[in-house]
């Protein structure tokens, strides 16, 4: 059986993505998915995501990590997936799509998307780091050295480690560049490594950032291995609304498997 599929990245964040508006992909092959995700062996990516109908908005968004497993919400594959919309004529430069966190609006302009994320009314603070959801879970902390950090092993550990080893967390460390900029490095669950870039990450760390007075802005530039992208949102009352991740997202490639 051949699989059409189309490559994306956003901000070196790559991913398979298929068209699934007629359901003809096997959502239940686990090992499939992991397969297509290999870089050896496979097409090669950090996630694979399934555009697909929905009755009442522009599409519906079905992602998987490298693993082969369903996650919880990706921002840059929610990105690129919005991008992937438009080269299939889908959308043109707006749309509202759901994904497993609920509901997205998200514009695109000269390869730029801006995605609206999840509302975020809980960040818990620690004496070294600060825990939130950003429609995925995520530990945001400083590391100085971020340089020639031991990212694998070093987030792994604090992965699988207390108080996340049932669920598991992505982990995510930052070292402060100016007021209004971090450069961020992230290990994520799922691919089991660090990835070049992980948009609820660095959603995570701004709303992070501001919540322990790192920043008093409400635009965040965020420097990943990757590239750049930026999050903006409002305070109300101790919650962040109306957020904002804002990037690049790229077509790579299509082919046949």
């Amino acid at each position: 059986m051949q699989q059409t599929f189309y490559k994306y990245q956003g901000t070196g964040n790559d991913f398979v993505m298929i068209d699934n508006r007629q359901q003809t992909f096997d959502k239940n092959n686990t090992k499939r998915v992991n397969w297509l995700c290999d870089r050896r062996f496979g097409i090669g990516a950090d996630g694979l995501i399934l555009l697909e109908n929905h009755d009442d908005y522009d599409f519906k968004m079905v992602y998987y990590n490298a693993d082969g497993n369903e996650s919880t919400m990706c921002g840059n594959g929610g990105r690129c997936l919005v991008a992937f919309a438009q080269q299939l004529g889908v959308i043109e430069n707006e749309c509202t799509f759901e994904a497993i966190d609920g509901l997205h609006h998200a514009k695109i302009n000269d390869g730029i998307v801006e995605l609206q994320m999840q509302d975020v009314d809980k960040v818990e603070q620690f004496s070294n780091h600060v825990f939130l959801n950003t429609g995925s879970p995520h530990h945001v902390q400083f590391e100085n050295k971020i340089e020639g950090f031991d990212i694998k092993n070093i987030g792994a550990k604090i992965r699988y480690g207390q108080p996340y080893n049932q669920e598991g967390t992505n982990v995510n460390f930052v070292k402060k560049m100016a007021d209004d900029a971090f450069r961020v490095r992230t290990y994520e669950r799922g691919v089991e490594d660090e990835t070049l870039s992980c948009g609820t990450g660095v959603t995570a760390v701004a709303i992070g950032m501001h919540y322990i007075g790192e920043t008093e802005k409400n635009l965040i530039n965020l420097n990943v291995e990757g590239g750049k992208l930026q999050v903006r949102f409002d305070v109300e009352n101790g919650a962040y609304k109306n957020v904002w991740l804002i990037g690049p997202a790229k077509f790579v490639f299509k082919g046949t498997i």
